[in-house]
């Protein structure tokens, strides 16, 4: 089952936001402020969809122009996460003119780039559908967008997975030289890590999944691993231990990915969803 995409709190995004509002209107509005001299009049505005997908960030827009002026009226007219056509409008604003030309291009800017990011990540999704796996994301996101990248994945249908660094331990390869080898590694970090956080090991090789099983890793990623050596590693974990997870990694496209899931493991991650997804293609027009 997929992870219900949930926002963060408006107290933790209204900081940001503001500061994407700040930035791009700097000392103000030169257009629209020149336009309307005093009171703007009211208008009203739609958005529409310039190429099919699956709308993501519509109540992140919504919050951009209640920031601005909380008079506005931002009304979507799809659900968040529903796929949209060619041309279909997918939301209604109304407020003063000065104001919505002022928060068009942020709120904009969100909402195709993390429907971009929602219409790849549910193309990935739908291709491991009837499989008992799940899709989950990676901390390969733009500085400052984390939070909502990770909100647009989930709206896509994938989970997240670990949200910084200090969500979980997952000891990857440099760690792992650094400390001297896997065992070295699993003990020295259980002895100082709180008690509900759990212990993911980075293996690449049958002997790596070996030295994690025997040094009770709560997680076991497979990583880069040829088809053949996956599935064992798999078949060598559910033999050890059916209750440790297992994830697999690397070089997952939307060729590779149904042979990855079909090995057995639990979680295939993947940065792809947000790292080559382009922004989806939408448009503000004003009608009165």
């Amino acid at each position: 089952m997929s992870q219900k995409a949930v926002l963060p709190p408006w107290i933790v995004l209204d900081p940001t936001l503001r500061g994407w509002l700040l930035e791009d209107i700097g000392r103000g509005d030169r257009t629209s402020g020149s336009l309307y001299i005093g009171e703007a009049p009211w208008g009203v505005g739609e958005w529409l969809v310039k190429e099919p997908g699956v709308i993501a960030g519509l109540e992140v827009a919504r919050r951009v122009f209640y920031l601005l002026e909380s008079q506005v009226k931002f009304e979507p007219s799809v659900a968040e996460g529903e796929f949209s056509e060619q041309g279909q409008t997918i939301a209604r604003l109304e407020g003063p003119l000065d104001t919505l030309l002022m928060g068009e291009r942020v709120a904009l800017n969100l909402v195709m780039r993390l429907s971009g990011i929602a219409t790849v990540t549910r193309q990935y999704v739908e291709k491991i559908a009837d499989l008992p796996v799940q899709l989950v994301d990676t901390r390969k996101t733009t500085p400052g967008l984390r939070l909502l990248e990770k909100y647009a994945t989930q709206v896509g249908g994938a989970r997240n997975h670990r949200m910084g660094l200090d969500d979980a331990v997952m000891i990857k390869d440099n760690h792992i030289v650094a400390a001297g080898g896997i065992g070295a590694a699993i003990a020295s970090i259980r002895s100082q890590i709180p008690y509900p956080l759990t212990i993911e090991v980075e293996t690449e090789t049958l002997a790596d999944v070996e030295t994690a099983l025997k040094h009770g890793a709560d997680i076991i990623m497979l990583d880069n691993m040829p088809l053949d050596r996956m599935r064992q590693g798999v078949a060598l974990i559910r033999q050890h231990n059916n209750r440790i997870l297992i994830e697999a990694s690397g070089n997952i496209t939307l060729d590779t990915i149904r042979a990855v899931a079909e090995t057995g493991v639990d979680y295939i991650s993947t940065s792809a969803p947000i790292t080559r997804s382009t922004w989806l293609d939408l448009s503000m027009k004003i009608r009165s």
